[in-house]
């Protein structure tokens, strides 16, 4: 529908978007300025306890500091109210006294048509309340006296009974003049497919209205007394007022509640958010029977930045709670995600609640689980990764999910938090060998051992390895990603080179496919670590000289370097971790099993020393390194000398 001109800017000049706003937020006397219409108040859109929402009473408008709201009046109102545009400006008109231009006569036609629906589902609702509390409503009141709700909940959620009778409804509301026309189009009797004689769909149920944003009944749900009926729980259909898909039970009272609390709990079904509001969790919304939609999603992120999902602690809840994150990742944005409190198994809020108390259920929400964790629960529960094949399915999985994330910021931080659980799972913070004795001061017993620890000491060579490596790996992507698994358990000593390492693992879970230049990939890293991590890697001449690692190398040449490179310095690290336990426990052992050790670490050595080699300060480290070996081996020091 078009409007006259004019029309709007008299609307502005008529109401005040203070007192507009005013109604659903709570002004800050000590930074508002009420003769100047300067007033502030924590924001009604976002969670807060500042005061960073701003109103301009003479402009009309609105801003928010924190999560950058704003508009006029009719914004405030369409998003304060979850209502479209003409629908705010009916109600503001309305306050203001003005009459409403002609509409279009089949707009006209529909919202007059809702009106009327409505007013049919308002008396159900009476007529299913008067249920409860006559004689045919002993057995609903009985049960819901056994679930612990008071009369006062009752009357608050409008709970009601119907009948165990065929056409109940049917007779009291056609005695009404409701017309059969108008029932069947609530959903709230059936006519049958052959056309045979309508009848009541909800016989014998516990009753509970399901009101929108703007507390109209659109839909019902019912509660089966019986343990023979089809289905425990049974909503309404879809009809001109009520998609089940695009609606929330309890989404009003919360969303009020939510400005006191800044929370929103989000459980499974009627009976939980009914039992959290009478624990004092006003703040509870369900879904209607199904799994979470993307719509219901959206509603929930216009009241609350992390809605927390309490689901049931039974298999089915924790598969709804999975599949939620599916849905979930392509819709996140900064700041806006959801949280999980996992009940404990076998329980629901509702039960939680009477054997546990409120003090339970509190703890168990504020302790509610990032998404990024369940994640990862998700994918590794149960599940065993001893072999390289299975990690490279993990990684692969993961790697999936988040390229789902379409900010790519948060994606990046996603990622950033995967590698931290991954390397808590497979590289766990006990000290590896060549780290146990890396700092450890050698002594002037065994003169052996001080000078080839000594030796070992010396950390040019090791860096660099280490640099030679992760600039293979910077160059080639897709070698890196290949040996992901490898570069993970990569010991690195030198602290700056150990960030560039952790900034090029995390950087992995981007999507690479089409990066074969690399370019891509140094970015990402780059991005991560806050500078170029090519300029200390190549302010080693050896590294910035090395044949193939110069620009415009061919990348299977670089990844075939990076393959190398990782093996030979696993072959040196494993022998200078036997030579340093062996030397360790020169006092403690004198059998064939220190015989044993050495001459695996002769092995190891041997191995690096045959791999290929481009830079001679390897060379000359191994030559030190098998020098100390072979000196043990010639002395014999675990045989005890006789005289």
């Amino acid at each position: 529908m078009s409007l006259p001109p004019g029309f709007l800017d008299e609307l502005h000049q008529r109401t005040s978007i203070v007192q507009v706003a005013g109604r659903k937020v709570t002004w800050d006397h000590r930074q508002s300025n009420p003769g100047k219409g300067d007033m502030w108040a924590p924001c009604p859109f976002h969670q807060e306890k500042t005061a960073s929402f701003h109103v301009d009473d003479q402009k009309g408008l609105y801003y928010c500091f924190g999560c950058h709201a704003k508009g006029n009046t009719i914004e405030f109102l369409k998003q304060i109210e979850n209502i479209g545009f003409m629908e705010a400006v009916e109600i503001l008109a309305r306050e203001a006294g003005m009459a409403m231009p002609a509409r279009d006569p089949q707009a006209r036609e529909k919202a007059d048509r809702h009106r009327q629906l409505a007013g049919v589902m308002d008396q159900a609702t009476r007529f299913f309340r008067r249920g409860l509390s006559g004689s045919r409503g002993a057995g609903a009141r009985d049960y819901l006296e056994g679930r612990g709700l008071t009369g006062a909940t009752c009357d608050r959620f409008e709970i009601g009974f119907a009948p165990d009778d065929h056409n109940a409804l049917l007779r009291y509301m056609t005695e009404k003049g409701v017309s059969e026309k108008d029932l069947i189009e609530t959903g709230l009797v059936i006519r049958p497919d052959n056309g045979g004689t309508v009848y009541d769909r909800f016989r014998g149920r516990i009753m509970f209205p399901i009101r929108d944003a703007r507390s109209r009944c659109i839909a019902f749900g019912g509660r089966a007394l019986s343990p023979e009926a089809r289905a425990r729980y049974l909503n309404s259909p879809k009809t001109e007022l009520f998609d089940k898909g695009r609606s929330l039970y309890n989404f009003g009272p919360a969303r009020e509640a939510v400005r006191k609390t800044g929370s929103l709990i989000v459980a499974e079904g009627y009976m939980d958010v009914i039992a959290l509001a009478q624990a004092g969790f006003d703040h509870a919304v369900a879904p209607l029977g199904t799994a979470v939609t993307e719509d219901q999603l959206q509603l929930l992120w216009r009241v609350s930045d992390e809605p927390i999902m309490a689901f049931d602690g039974d298999r089915a809840g924790l598969r709804a709670a999975y599949r939620l994150i599916d849905l979930a990742l392509p819709m996140l944005r900064p700041g806006r995600s959801l949280r999980f409190a996992i009940l404990p198994q076998g329980q629901d809020p509702d039960n939680l609640i009477k054997i546990s108390g409120s003090a339970a259920m509190q703890k168990l929400l504020d302790s509610a689980r990032p998404m990024v964790k369940l994640l990862w629960q998700r994918e590794t529960e149960g599940k065993t990764f001893d072999s390289p094949e299975r990690r490279a399915g993990l990684d692969a999985t993961l790697r999936m999910a988040l390229r789902n994330i379409r900010d790519t910021g948060l994606r990046r931080h996603y990622g950033d938090a995967i590698q931290q659980l991954r390397q808590s799972l497979f590289r766990p913070s006990r000290a590896a060998p060549w780290q146990r004795f890396r700092h450890r001061t050698p002594t002037a017993t065994h003169g052996s051992r001080a000078s080839i620890l000594a030796q070992a000491g010396d950390k040019g060579p090791e860096r660099l390895r280490e640099a030679l490596i992760l600039t293979a790996a910077i160059r080639c992507p897709a070698a890196a990603l290949e040996m992901e698994d490898a570069l993970e358990r990569l010991p690195i000593s030198s602290p700056d080179l150990a960030k560039i390492l952790a900034a090029l693992l995390a950087s992995l879970n981007e999507d690479l496919s089409a990066d074969a230049t690399g370019e891509k990939f140094l970015a990402l890293v780059t991005e991560r670590l806050g500078t170029n991590p090519m300029e200390p890697l190549l302010a080693l001449p050896r590294i910035r000289m090395h044949p193939m690692l110069r620009p415009g190398a061919p990348p299977e040449r670089i990844g075939q370097t990076l393959r190398e490179e990782l093996v030979k310095h696993a072959a040196i690290k494993g022998a200078e971790t036997e030579l340093e336990e062996a030397a360790r426990d020169l006092d403690d052992m004198a059998d064939e099993g220190l015989t044993w050790r050495i001459q695996q670490a002769a092995d190891a050595r041997d191995k690096a020393t045959r791999a290929r080699i481009e830079a001679g300060a390897d060379t000359e480290n191994r030559e030190n390194l098998s020098k100390g070996l072979q000196k043990l081996l010639d002395d014999q020091v675990w045989v005890k000398k006789k005289g």
